[in-house]
């Protein structure tokens, strides 16, 4: 077990404003889930929970927006955040989660002081039309194809839980793995009542035994994330993730739901004796 543990913060900058139909996220419009929705986040704001994150061990800090993907009004948004950041707040590494990307649009967030791009997969080519009919699979992996072809380092995962089959589960962990991405960010579905998905009906240790299979399926990524879903899925046993292959996780609150204190899971990290990552490799 790699006894560095990677942490990582997500601030949703724009939310809730996707036309989309993801069936799994409560940002579409669509659904009409009761979340919090703007445009763009104050600069201070944003600023105020970068600190917040760095100040709690956090090296990586994702800028997320809620649209298919990037245009130019949002390029500038994030461009100018990142910019913002990369002087109010130098210690953190800063990531971009914003949809679908050309090659073009990923070169000037690079330039803007972005050094990764997080863009997940969400499940296999095959049940993707299950959960998503408004944009293809295809797009999102063009996508991941697209990240490292501008040198930003890639991060790209999915979600467990979405009524997916186990195999479904292993085809996208082989994509994922055919992309070679830096970390893989694992989510556990969230279920709001304003969505169509039943809720998620994976047991804990199925659970524990998916993070194990995406280690042992990707094993050159630095950095196996469980992220969205993890207090609920776990709850009482959210430290033997690192026992089955994570060494990485989100601290703080998610897009649209809450995550734990963050001093909780540093507390965690301590009585397990895990040490808080301290740079990028």
């Amino acid at each position: 077990m790699n006894k560095e543990i990677f942490l990582c913060s997500i601030c949703n900058i724009n939310s809730g404003t996707c036309k989309e139909d993801c069936k799994f996220c409560s940002q579409s419009v669509r659904y009409k889930a009761d979340i919090d929705r703007y445009k763009q986040k104050d600069i201070d704001k944003i600023i105020e929970e970068a600190k917040t994150a760095r100040d709690n061990g956090a090296l990586g800090f994702c800028l997320v927006t809620a649209d298919k993907g990037l245009n130019d009004k949002t390029l500038d948004f994030v461009c100018n955040t990142a910019r913002v950041l990369t002087k109010e707040v130098p210690e953190l590494r800063l990531i971009a989660c914003n949809g679908t990307a050309s090659i073009e649009q990923l070169l000037t967030l690079k330039e803007a002081g972005i050094k990764a791009y997080n863009h997940n997969l969400e499940t296999s080519r095959d049940f993707y039309p299950q959960i998503c009919t408004t944009h293809s699979w295809e797009e999102r992996y063009e996508t991941c194809q697209n990240v490292n072809k501008s040198g930003l380092v890639l991060i790209t995962g999915g979600i467990f839980g979405l009524g997916e089959t186990q195999q479904d589960r292993i085809s996208m962990l082989e994509s994922l793995k055919s992309l070679n991405p830096t970390s893989v960010p694992i989510n556990f579905y969230h279920h709001n009542e304003a969505l169509e998905l039943q809720p998620n009906s994976l047991s804990t240790d199925e659970a524990l035994s998916l993070v194990k299979l995406t280690r042992e399926t990707i094993p050159n990524a630095e950095r196996i994330m469980v992220a969205g879903g993890r207090e609920l899925m776990f709850g009482n046993r959210q430290n033997e993730i690192f026992d089955y292959g994570a060494n990485s996780i989100v601290i703080g609150n998610y897009l649209t739901t809450s995550g734990r204190i963050m001093s909780k899971d540093l507390d965690m990290l301590k009585y397990l004796n895990l040490e808080v990552a301290k740079k990028v490799k």
